[in-house]
């Protein structure tokens, strides 16, 4: 993998410069007297109840004293809750720890999420939190800023350490007050989940080779059409997963990666506006020229996922967006209604484009956000220990997967991933006639508690063909990492949101009308007045002060 590191380097160490200081300071502290009393004052040690003397990498956690935990929990139809899952009974038997789950449907989430924040109302911490969630309810005092209390968590230190690139990216979390309030999941590597994909069968049939640049696309994609007289190309999730990973490629951000608009140029160490760069403008005439000659569906932008299978399970289509989970979901979907082996999806790599071959990622996913109250309680310790192991440690990490081994699952060197459910189990990929699932009947492979981690393990669910893609783009892709921190005032914030919202609902508007053909790209222009008039300079003024002014304290830190 090639990770463009070279624009860490300055935050990375003088981010060290800082943490130095803060740890002389604390200790000038611990040795000053109170009020000229001549007594000296001394460390504020957090609550140990429970905890493990001496607790160090390779450790397994075990409560000394019964710990309890209550968790903001998303509740996924796919497997509803069941607090007599045996993921739960071993954390209550092994590790002397048990959970009080405050459980929300998936649909009702982000609102719950939003006014359970705004009440104050936070269990001890929240799941599925990507960085950003936090920024509205720093201010309050309401979350834990966790990364003061990292030093008890010897794992994910670890981690930070010997994995590439991730400290960085770790230290971007970081708000004004110098500190972070978000726990995330971390790779080891980056996790080419979203990509394109394309049924083999047709493309041989028609003697199209698989594509390795966005031109090579268009050039296929146009031997379909004249073939098959079918609009060859559709889109799942309204292009929002396309323009995420398609953004790297063109030098610009899209779709879910979208954020606030503001990206970083390396070369003016400036933030931009990306919808003004001519990246911007690069995809978007791209994408719109599909539609323009018939080879992008009319629809993709508009039908929802049901609209997009059926076009490809009914052979409308050829290409697709997709992870995973929709290419399994139409492979089976294929067999049932052609026969097995008559038609199959796989991965199209990552493509080339203006850019070159370059996808925006990075090692951490979503995580969570942690109450400040834990900070008070007299266990603390023992919590920090506890979510560093099931979290950060690879014995942690193999149990939230795929549970106990010799109950759920086996070692096994007979396959590349490593890893096999027990025979009855059905799993991802696995045992697909297995009378019970790892997930809805053992709590296993749970996204509350089973998310990132070490390759072996995070990819140990992937079929063969899978996996070997994950290493293909790993070593073939160059990676554009997050970019630098730009931490926000809660004025500046607040301000920043009244510019950028109006702004972005612009730049989803016309995005869809270019791509979706109802407007020339020849009105481009019209595009960027409407952007200027909607202050867009002093937004962005606001992102580059903050930008800047985080610099000069992280360089003053460093002198």
């Amino acid at each position: 993998m090639k990770n463009n590191l070279r624009r860490f380097l300055l935050t990375s160490v003088t981010l060290s410069g800082v943490l130095l200081m803060a740890a002389c300071g604390e200790d000038a502290e611990s040795t000053e007297t109170e009020e000229g009393t001549g007594e000296a004052t001394e460390e504020v040690a957090i609550g140990s109840k429970g905890a493990m003397e001496d607790f160090k990498v390779g450790d397994t956690f075990v409560a000394t004293e019964p710990l309890e935990l209550e968790i903001l929990y998303r509740d996924l139809p796919a497997y509803p809750l069941d607090k007599e899952w045996l993921f739960f009974q071993e954390l209550e038997e092994k590790n002397n720890v048990t959970f009080e789950t405050v459980s929300v449907p998936l649909s009702d989430w982000e609102q719950r999420l939003s006014v359970t924040m705004g009440a104050g109302d936070l269990p001890d911490y929240s799941t599925d939190i990507w960085a950003g969630h936090e920024t509205p309810y720093v201010a309050s005092r309401s979350l834990l800023p966790i990364s003061d209390y990292v030093e008890y968590m010897p794992h994910y230190q670890s981690r930070l350490e010997n994995w590439d690139g991730v400290n960085e990216q770790i230290e971007n979390l970081r708000h004004q007050d110098g500190k972070y309030y978000v726990l995330p999941g971390i790779n080891e590597n980056i996790l080419y989940e979203f990509g394109l994909q394309y049924n083999k069968q047709v493309f041989d049939e028609y003697g199209v080779e698989e594509p390795q640049t966005w031109d090579e696309l268009k050039e296929a994609l146009t031997v379909l059409r004249d073939e098959t007289g079918k609009a060859p190309m559709t889109l799942w999730w309204q292009g929002n997963a396309t323009l995420n990973f398609s953004a790297g490629s063109f030098d610009t951000v899209g779709g879910w990666g979208f954020m606030d608009g503001a990206m970083y140029d390396e070369e003016k160490d400036e933030f931009v506006y990306a919808p003004m760069q001519q990246g911007y403008k690069d995809m978007i005439t791209y994408f719109s020229e599909l539609t323009k000659e018939g080879l992008l569906d009319i629809e993709a932008m508009t039908q929802d996922d049901e609209m997009a299978r059926n076009k490809i399970v009914n052979l409308e289509t050829f290409v697709t967006s997709g992870n995973v989970g929709t290419m399994t979901d139409v492979n089976e979907s294929l067999a049932e209604a052609h026969g097995a082996g008559e038609y199959e999806y796989v991965r199209m790599p990552i493509l080339e484009g203006p850019n070159g071959r370059k996808f925006r990622g990075g090692n951490t996913n979503s995580g969570m956000m942690l109450n400040a109250d834990l900070a008070e309680r007299d266990d603390f310790q023992a919590i920090l220990q506890f979510i560093d192991w099931l979290y950060y440690s690879d014995e942690g990490t193999e149990f939230a997967h795929w549970g106990v081994e010799g109950v759920t699952f086996e070692k096994t060197d007979e396959i590349v991933t490593g890893y096999l459910p027990t025979e009855n189990i059905q799993y991802e990929r696995f045992n697909v006639d297995g009378e019970e699932n790892m997930q809805e009947d053992y709590g296993f492979g749970n996204a509350a508690f089973a998310y990132a981690g070490p390759a072996h393990i995070r990819q140990s669910v992937m079929e063969e063909a899978e996996f070997e893609y994950q290493a293909r783009m790993n070593e073939e892709v160059e990676v554009i990492l997050p970019d630098p921190a730009r931490p926000l005032s809660p004025v500046d914030q607040e301000q920043a949101t009244l510019l950028s919202t109006p702004l972005k609902d612009t730049v989803d508007q016309y995005t869809f009308r270019f791509i979706s053909g109802q407007y020339d790209i020849e009105r481009w222009d019209e595009f960027m007045a409407e952007l200027e008039q909607q202050n867009v300079d002093q937004f962005m003024d606001i992102v580059n002060n903050a930008y800047r002014e985080n610099q000069e304290i992280l360089q003053n830190a460093a002198e």
